[in-house]
Parts: C-alpha cells; structure tokens; sequence
C-alpha cells in the first residue's frame, strides 16, 4: 500500500517478510493513524479506470477482473456505479479470500501464476492497483503477460518507479526505472494511454496518435 507524495523516499532497511494478514489491512487501510487510502481517493481511481475504459470499448464496462485486490474495496464502488458488471478479483492473502471471497467474488492466487487461477477473458476493465511495484522480477513477466491475453479492452496499472518519491508500505518494494516498465509492458504488447491506461497493441490500431499517448 503506497500513494505518490512530494516526502523524500525513505531508506530500505532489512526488515521480515510481509504477512498479508487482518492486521496488515488495519494498519494501511482503517487505523485513523496509519491508513494510506480513504475510500474518497479509490473512488477517485475507480471513476478514472471505469469512464476511462468505456471512453474507449464505446460501451458500459460487463466484465471486471481486479489483480492483486486484496480486500477488494474496488468491488462495492464498481457494483454501485455498475450494477450489471460483473466483478472478479484474485489476490494471494488467505486472510482476504477467507473473509471476503463468496462475498465479493475473490480467489486465491498470486500475480506470477495468474494463468493458473482459471479465468476466462475477455475482460473490459482489468485492475492491478498498487501492486506491481511490490511483484518479485520472476513474475512480472508471466503475470503482464496473462492480462495481456485476458485484456478486452483497458487495464489500469499502477506502477510506482524508482523516479518517484512515495508513502506508505516500503518493504519488499521494487524500485524499478520506468525504462524498465516501459521494455516489460511492450514486450507483452500493452500500450500506454495516459495515466495508469493501457490496451493492447491490436486494440490500440484503433486510436488515434495522442489516444494513445506519447513515447
């Protein structure tokens, strides 16, 4: 859990492995003194992806897969603001599909294996909110390259880069370049929009030069 700030990026110390448990989300997504998030900024980037998405495939997002969801605070926003889309989310914390998979239709699994989960696209929208920057290099590639393939039209993917100053959860971050994003979205065939948008290469034939993006 991080967020884009002006603060200079703290130094990495050793530090354990992290547990994706109940206390990790109280701390960084309810405790009035450590949170990060408030459910006005994820509504925020809710709106963006949604309105986003629908600017481009020219129709009401059906289809939803959240990569990395964690509890999936995405999901009642989406079922609010889109009650016919339907939702999916997978994330690797045991504690978050125990307590919230029936309910906001989550399931187990990690970003490397993704292919592994049994999800069938096309997907409309598909979310990896605050997570890339935390996924090991192993499985970077195999995980951008099953949202390539599930893609139906716009992923939002948060990415925060050694270029960045940030707040928040530092351990186990990767601080990456954005050259180095930018080699690993390519070579799975994802094109930058703007912001955190990107669709794939034979969608993005479709659009014109500044839809697309710049560089």
């Amino acid at each position: 859990m991080a967020v884009a700030t002006r603060a200079a990026r703290p130094r990495r110390g050793d530090a354990p492995a992290k547990r994706y448990d109940r206390a990790y989300f109280d701390r960084w997504y309810r405790d009035p003194r450590t949170r990060i998030h408030q459910r006005a900024a994820i509504e925020r980037k809710v709106n963006l992806a949604l309105h986003a998405t629908e600017y481009l495939i020219q129709r009401p997002v059906e289809r939803v897969l959240d990569v990395g969801c964690g509890e999936a605070p995405w999901q009642p926003i989406l079922a609010r603001l889109r009650p016919r889309a339907a939702y999916a989310g997978v994330d690797s914390s045991p504690y978050a599909v125990q307590r919230f998979g029936r309910r906001r239709n989550i399931r187990l699994g990690s970003f490397g294996c993704l292919r592994e989960v049994g999800l069938e696209g096309p997907y409309d929208l598909i979310v990896c909110s605050d997570v890339l920057h935390y996924v090991p290099d192993h499985e970077l590639s195999p995980g951008l390259e099953t949202i390539a393939e599930l893609l139906g039209g716009v992923a939002f993917i948060e990415a925060f880069t050694g270029a960045d100053s940030i707040i928040g959860d530092m351990r186990e971050i990767q601080w990456r370049s954005p050259a180095f994003y930018d080699r690993r979205f390519r070579a799975v065939g994802l094109l930058h929009c703007g912001l955190y948008c990107f669709v794939r290469g034979d969608f993005g034939h479709g659009l014109t030069a500044f839809e697309r993006g710049r560089g």
